[in-house]
Formats: structure tokens, C-alpha cells, sequence
């Protein structure tokens, strides 16, 4: 059966991004960056793909993503309706007015059971969950795997890695990669 796996930057203090969706702070160092383009190239949006020579990159964890409105709208914003074309792309919004895209599902309601529905369909790849805090709480139930890339920095505030009502579920670290700036790259598995 294929994972639900949260791939998602963070700050230390565990925010994903500040009040209104930014992500201009996180520290940048090399390593961690050609990190990301190694092991996870589909998780670079189209804009950015053909400047690091990813057009023709294959998928090599996920060949679906998930996002909810607030990760959704960096890209609808900068004219982008499809910006991971090369996954299949769901987009979990009860206000959104519709996708201009039709390689866009929008997803009005249940977003769990369509992750269910998702996991039991064949398909070359996991699913990533790549935000927002909301969907990520909503969906922490079916959550396989989370895949952290915490950044040296506090932001004080924002949007939280999940936003939702306290629901303790333990995880146990199963590999930490450490970047020259001090960020890491954690992988967690559901504990017990």
C-alpha cells in the first residue's frame, strides 16, 4: 500500500511558515538544498525545475501531492494553477472557487478518506502531504511517515507544522541527516 508522507521545511520552534504564508527565512546552505534536489526532485514546483535541470528528472518518492489552500496559493498567486504538474495534484479547499487547471483536483470535503481511497489505488509512488498545518492535522491519522527539514531558525510564530486539536500520536526517529548550516533532515515512523 503506497505512504501518506508529510515532506515539509520547519523551524525549530515548529512553524512552516509565518502569519501570512512566508518562507523567505529559512537559512540556505548548499548541502541541504542539493539534498532536497537528489533524493526529492519532484518536490521542486515547475517554475523552478528547468533552472536546475530537473525538466526530464524522474520521481523517485511521490507521484501525488497533497496541499491545502495555503500551500497552494504561493503558485496561484505567481500565475502558477498547476505547479507540480509531473505529480498528480489534489488541492484540499472548502472556499477556494475552483482550479483554473484541469490537472488540478480541488477537494471540498473528506480529505481523509480520499488519502484512504489514495493509498489503495496502484500507482508508482508515495503521496506527499506537502502542508498546510490544517490538512496535516487533519489527516495526522493516516500520516506514514513525516520527513522534516528543520531549519536553524526560530520564526516566533506562524503557521504551525500542525494546526489542529490536541491528538498525541508518537513518532520515533528512524534517520537524521545534519547539514552544514546545523539544519537536518529527519525521517519519523508512526512509534509502537
Amino acid at each position: 500500500m503506497r505512504k501518506l508522507v508529510y515532506y515539509v521545511a520547519v523551524s525549530v520552534d515548529g512553524f512552516i511558515a509565518g502569519p501570512s504564508g512566508e518562507f523567505d527565512f529559512y537559512p540556505g546552505a548548499p548541502d541541504m538544498a542539493q539534498h532536497q534536489l537528489d533524493e526529492y526532485p519532484e518536490t521542486i514546483p515547475v517554475q523552478g525545475r528547468p533552472q536546475l535541470g530537473l525538466t526530464d528528472t524522474p520521481n523517485k518518492h511521490f507521484d501525488t501531492v497533497l496541499m491545502g489552500l495555503g500551500a497552494y496559493r504561493p503558485g496561484l498567486d505567481a500565475g502558477i494553477p498547476s505547479p507540480y504538474p509531473h505529480l498528480e495534484q489534489y488541492v484540499v479547499s472548502s472556499t477556494l472557487p475552483g482550479v483554473d487547471d484541469p490537472a488540478v483536483h480541488l477537494v471540498r470535503a473528506d480529505p481523509l478518506g480520499l488519502v484512504r481511497e489514495l493509498k489503495q489505488r496502484p500507482g508508482s509512488g508515495d503521496l506527499w502531504l506537502c502542508g498546510g498545518g490544517r490538512l496535516a492535522a487533519e489527516l495526522l491519522p493516516e500520516i506514514d511517515e513525516l520527513v522534516f527539514k528543520r531549519y536553524p531558525v526560530v520564526a516566533g510564530g506562524g503557521i504551525p507544522a500542525f494546526a489542529g486539536p490536541l491528538r498525541p500520536r508518537p513518532f520515533a526517529p528512524v534517520e537524521t541527516l545534519t547539514f552544514s548550516h546545523g539544519g537536518t533532515v529527519t525521517t519519523y515512523r508512526p512509534a509502537g
